[in-house]
């Protein structure tokens, strides 16, 4: 059972490829390095996505997440490298992180990016009573 942090992430096939459903994954316990001053940066990081034929094995996630506790890395680069590095290893329909990132100075920092495959359109939501 690793027990390091590791930059694979792991993928398994879509138990269901022909619906679209969300799934949704909350990390409260990001880390990172300010690149500017060395200190830790926290952040809540929650991923969204449809996935296609892939969907990402958690325990690998939690390992390449692990690998950013000692990399210094801007918010908005580290929240874009992740979002690459998801789509690359599940190329999913629909994708989205949001990075909240806890406060440094006065400030909060939430940047979101995302990710749509061509052509794929999201399903109308349906709301009941």
């Amino acid at each position: 059972m690793p027990s390091e942090p590791r930059e694979i992430l792991e993928t398994f096939p879509n138990p269901n490829p022909a619906r679209d459903y969300t799934i949704h994954i909350n990390i409260p316990e990001f880390t990172c390095l300010c690149p500017k001053t060395g200190q830790p940066d926290f952040a809540t990081l929650n991923i969204d996505y449809v996935p296609d034929a892939l969907c990402l094995e958690l325990k690998a996630l939690k390992l390449y997440i692990w690998s950013y506790r000692d990399k210094g890395v801007f918010h908005e680069a580290v929240t874009n490298k992740v979002l690459e590095d998801l789509v690359s290893a599940i190329t999913p329909r629909f994708i989205r992180i949001t990075a909240r990132f806890n406060v440094r100075g006065g400030i909060y920092t939430t940047v979101v990016a995302q990710h749509r495959r061509d052509g794929w359109e999201s399903p109308l939501e349906v709301t009941l009573p």
